[in-house]
């Protein structure tokens, strides 16, 4: 029997889970603002009361990798990292677009979500990177993805390669209605990050023995942090 602690804080949503044999247990999320250092530890303390799990009975954490937010992926790395030191557990990253769209397919199975012809579809999961910018991904209705991972200027001619194939295609995530106007002929589709959506993908992970080096790992931010200076005046 596997137990993972899967957390992602790789946008304004914090969101921690306990997945057993890959099928979510319990759950706790907050969409209240980034106070994702508040929130992630109190979270993984009542997860680990209701179900009566021990720390030490984690068989491995895992963790959204981004890309993401800058400092929200930074707090929930830095968590995971300081927890499998700590528990001597393995450290799981998984790419938050590739969980994102995972929640997507569970949405989709659930009928939370309806798509005409869903299973020719092309699954866009996109991430806000601030003005027009997003963090994107093209993936197919199993999950398998079709591109890189890429910080995409967003215009009418993006995605151009798979939008013309005449499949519908499919955006979601915090940047994805901001798009929606310029993609057209794109099907919006509200879906929010999940630690859910490491459910799964965390323990073929674990399975496959593909676990990351506590010491050096590091987020997956895609661009570099830019520091901006603010326009007040200091008296």
């Amino acid at each position: 029997m596997s137990l993972i602690l899967c957390i992602e804080t790789g946008t304004d949503i914090c969101s921690v889970g306990i997945a057993k044999d890959g099928e979510l247990i319990s759950l706790r999320e907050s969409d209240e603002g980034r106070d994702h250092a508040k929130k992630v530890g109190v979270f993984v303390d009542e997860l680990l009361k209701e179900t009566g799990i021990a720390p030490d009975d984690l068989s491995a954490v895992a963790v959204g990798k981004g890309p993401g937010s800058y400092t929200g992926l930074r707090i929930g790395v830095s968590f995971a990292k300081g927890l499998c030191y700590g528990l001597k557990k393995p450290l799981i990253a998984i790419g938050s677009l590739d969980a994102l769209t995972e929640v997507a397919r569970e949405d989709h199975k659930a009928g939370i979500i309806s798509v005409e012809d869903w299973d020719n579809a092309l699954l866009c999961p996109m991430v806000d990177a601030r003005r027009m910018e997003v963090y994107a991904r093209i993936f197919d209705t199993d999950g398998h993805a079709l591109n890189e991972v890429s910080a995409e200027i967003i215009d009418e001619n993006s995605f151009e390669k798979f939008r013309s194939t005449g499949r519908p295609f499919v955006i979601f995530g915090n940047g994805a209605r901001k798009c929606e106007e310029l993609l057209k002929g794109a099907k919006f589709v509200e879906v929010t990050p999940s630690a859910r959506g490491l459910a799964r993908l965390a323990q073929e992970a674990l399975d496959a023995g593909k676990t990351e080096d506590i010491a050096y790992f590091e987020p997956f931010y895609l661009k570099d942090f830019v520091v901006t200076t603010s326009k007040k005046k200091l008296l």
